[in-house]
């Protein structure tokens, strides 16, 4: 989904921009975002969601790690599959575009209506 008009953003920065810093640190830059922005949808939209996908993966990382030998390989072939999907989160993000991971996006949409 494209937005247009992506309207004001109360951190003083271009919600383009400020869209793709919610991922920079992944969860960490979310949740500093999520704090900050008090009006823009889109950028709570990221916010939200980078913490949602980033903090899960967090997880699932650590609990791979306590799992030997398969555990080890799927965390090693998960690094470049989350490393491929920061950049595309962040390119999307400065494009303006609102991308609905599945299951966490809808999970992030739902949680940013509460904010």
């Amino acid at each position: 989904m494209n937005d247009t008009n992506l309207g004001p953003s109360s951190t003083g920065l271009d919600p383009k921009v400020a869209g793709l810093l919610c991922y920079l640190v992944g969860f960490v830059t979310g949740i500093i975002f999520l704090i900050i922005e008090k009006e823009n949808r889109f950028i709570k939209f990221h916010a939200m969601q980078s913490i949602i996908v980033f903090g899960s993966l967090v997880v699932v990382n650590i609990i791979l790690g306590f799992i030997p030998v398969i555990g080890w390989i799927v965390g090693f072939i998960l690094t470049p599959l989350t490393f491929i999907l920061w950049i595309v989160l962040m390119l999307l993000a400065l494009q303006g575009k609102t991308f609905k991971l599945p299951f966490a996006g809808d999970i992030a949409e739902q949680q940013m209506n509460k904010f």
